[in-house]
């Protein structure tokens, strides 16, 4: 007998972020593993493209996880076509490389507000469509999943308002988890390792940062996004029915490492 824990088939997933790196690699992840997927991000080009890719019978707008209205109305579109929400990732971010002591407060504040807030406003609404949804037979009504970082465990210089950010991100993980377990709603993030994406690029291709990162990493690379999706199709899953306020850490080893020779 096949074992179907793991099956997220017909279940709907919005992902914010989900035109580019980390968040269309699992936007396409779940739509190939026969979830119906909204995604999500601020870009029409990336918006227009990503709904190509997707294909019929998904979804994909624009949405600014800052701007609590755009999210709502991402949320609207999506139960008014799918009829629910089962599934939300907050992947959508932005990273700055700046010394900290000449970044200015509003340049802080605003990666804080996309990073941070913007997830918070995510989830918040994810949190007001699912608590009033049908319950499955493990009577959850619906998860959230978080993305967060290497950065929100270890420091990185002069990263400090991206650090300061997915720091934030675990608490809203572990609070949220606790807050709404009474509605039927998981809470659990991914921190991935060292995946270079449009974020990032720069700043670890072919510079001493990355040769560090890379060399510090026991699998002795950088790691693929696509190898992200089956973390969360997990989380989205029946199997990850008791798995709730946990971030997985999906990072070739990095955080294992001390001495490495």
């Amino acid at each position: 007998m096949a074992y179907n824990g793991f099956d997220v088939a017909g279940k709907v997933c919005l992902v914010t972020g989900g035109t580019s790196g980390i968040g269309r690699a699992i936007a396409l992840g779940f739509a190939q593993a026969g979830a119906k997927v909204l995604a999500g991000s601020t870009s029409a080009e990336k918006v227009a493209n990503i709904k190509n890719e997707l294909g019929d019978g998904h979804l994909a707008c624009q949405l600014d996880v800052s701007d609590e209205q755009s999210v709502k109305d991402a949320f609207d579109l999506c139960v008014k076509t799918f009829g629910r929400v089962d599934c939300v990732v907050n992947a959508a971010g932005v990273i700055k490389r700046q010394p900290s002591l000449d970044m200015p407060v509003a340049e802080f504040e605003r990666i804080c507000r996309i990073n941070l807030t913007g997830s918070f406003i995510v989830a918040q609404q994810a949190g007001r469509v699912m608590k009033d949804q049908q319950p499955d037979a493990n009577g959850e009504r619906g998860n959230i999943i978080f993305i967060a970082s290497l950065n929100s465990y270890i420091s990185l210089t002069e990263v400090l308002a991206y650090a300061a950010s997915k720091s934030g991100v675990l608490g809203l993980v572990r609070g949220l988890a606790n807050e709404w377990a009474q509605y039927g709603i998981r809470v659990n993030g991914i921190a991935p390792g060292v995946f270079p994406t449009e974020l990032n690029r720069k700043l670890i291709e072919g510079t001493p940062r990355g040769q560090f990162l890379q060399a510090h990493t026991p699998a002795g690379r950088f790691g693929k996004a696509e190898e992200l999706v089956g973390a969360a199709i997990y989380l989205a899953s029946p199997s990850a029915s008791y798995t709730n306020g946990h971030t997985l850490i999906v990072d070739g080893g990095f955080m294992a490492r001390g001495v490495g020779v």
